[in-house]
């Protein structure tokens, strides 16, 4: 059957950057079965053959990866139309154009989901219509169910998807197979053997030009309330009875419930952002005077929590999650903390505890572990077994395509886990805008606020 995704917000950033390299990959590698289109809208007053060109140029810019002739293919199924994404007579107007069953992506801020998923009730959906919804879905738990109860109104829940591309990621999807291929890990997998789980994702990164989004959002709700909350989930799950849509979004959702927020926001939180510095001899400026950078938001460029999961497996288990841009060094890993044996046979000393480390970019898993020495067989030395995880065929959006082509839901966001985060995040984001916890300052290029 014939697809066609209408990407709203077709000429933005994130469509040149990652939604069309991701449609490519797939036309490489055989993954589209049946015709695949594409009709972009947005507020250009383009012609297809206008669109085309820019899309080239993007697909030569993020690309280069997938060869010329099939990004040619790709740029040959585009099509453009010009229209406001809340105007129910321009998506009407648009879906018009679309043979076949539509998957409606909004590739759009945030601000502007609620207005046009409002619009597209009061148009005619297509049978079979997909709606893809990108993070972060909604501001508060208020407004996430606000857009839950208009979604529910247009299309049943298995067709939704509300994205988080880390679910796509290839560390992410092995944890998967780690735990649940395999009977070492799963009878340690708990409160009795495991001591804190840190879920970092740090980077050496600026704002890069992002502060029309990034100044009215911050480091919390861009990573901590929706990528890493999704990386938690998947660690502290139950078992699934299947790996699919369903089963891994019923457990997650119950992970989440019992999630609480920090106790003490004062201890539990640390917010900050960054100041002038040097990154690998590159200079960057204080975050307060980039462009369109407004300092009286004090919004956060590091930002950290921890929280506990009230449940059996868990409980009294730490788990401690943080982001921060324009840091020093790039460590960006799951990494589980076991707790140390009982008794120790070699000695008086304190052995470290075996560490288990999910990292990304580049995907490897590595197992500390303390073994026998090579120079004093009775004194104990640090080991690590590393396993690098091969190049993936596809990207995370082009895997996250591919299950939107294909119907499936196994990587999406269901309506119960968009709700809870918010729910795990709302106290933070209150105690920080009361003044709770002073908001930091850390020079780029350093390893962050000092209180952290």
């Amino acid at each position: 059957m014939q697809v066609t995704f209408v990407v709203l917000g077709g000429s933005g950033d994130l469509t040149g950057r990652l939604l069309l390299p991701g449609l490519a990959e797939l036309f490489e590698h055989g993954a589209v079965d049946g015709e695949v289109d594409l009709l972009a809208v947005s507020q250009q007053d383009w012609s297809d053959d206008d669109y085309r060109d820019w899309a080239r140029a993007r697909l030569a810019e993020h690309a280069g990866h997938v060869p010329e002739a099939t990004r040619d293919r790709l740029v040959a199924r585009l099509a453009h139309q010009q229209g406001d994404v809340t105007d129910p007579a321009d998506l009407a107007e648009t879906l018009g154009r679309v043979p076949g069953r539509p998957v409606v992506y909004l590739a759009l801020p945030n601000t502007v989901f609620l207005a046009t998923l409002e619009a597209l009730t009061r148009v005619d959906l297509p049978e079979g219509t997909t709606i893809a919804v990108e993070k972060p879905f909604g501001r508060d738990e208020a407004d996430a169910r606000a857009l839950n109860a208009v979604l529910h109104r247009l299309v049943p829940e298995q067709r939704t998807f509300r994205v988080d591309h880390f679910l796509a990621m290839q560390t992410v999807l092995s944890l998967l197979g780690l735990r649940f291929g395999n009977r070492l890990f799963e009878p340690i997998w708990n409160a009795g053997h495991v001591e804190r789980v840190e879920i970092v994702f740090d980077e050496p990164l600026g704002l890069e030009g992002r502060a029309q989004y990034y100044d009215t959002a911050g480091a919390l709700r861009d990573m901590l309330q929706n990528h890493l909350l999704q990386q938690l989930a998947l660690i502290a799950m139950e078992p699934p009875t299947a790996i699919d849509g369903a089963g891994l979004s019923a457990r997650k959702a119950d992970v989440l419930r019992a999630v609480r927020p920090p106790a003490d926001m004062a201890r539990d939180t640390v917010r900050a952002r960054y100041t002038a510095g040097t990154i690998d001899g590159r200079a960057l400026p204080d975050y307060a005077g980039e462009d369109g950078v407004d300092p009286a938001r004090e919004t956060e460029t590091y930002a950290e929590y921890t929280v506990t999961i009230d449940n059996w497996r868990w409980a009294g288990v730490p788990f401690r999650l943080r982001t921060g841009k324009a840091l020093g060094s790039s460590r960006q890993e799951i990494a589980v903390w076991f707790k140390p044996v009982p008794h120790l046979a070699f000695g008086s000393g304190t052995p470290e505890p075996d560490v288990l480390r999910m990292s990304f970019d580049p995907d490897h898993i590595a197992l500390e572990l303390n073994l026998n020495g090579a120079d004093d067989p009775f004194e104990l030395e640090r080991r690590a077994l590393d396993i690098g995880l091969p190049p993936a065929r596809l990207s995370a959006y082009g895997l996250l395509l591919q299950e939107m082509l294909t119907g499936e839901r196994t990587l999406s966001i269901s309506d119960a886990e968009a709700e809870e985060s918010w729910r795990i995040v709302e106290p933070i984001l209150a105690a920080w805008a009361g003044g709770e916890v002073p908001l930091l300052e850390y020079p780029a290029g350093s390893a962050g606020p000092v209180r952290a």
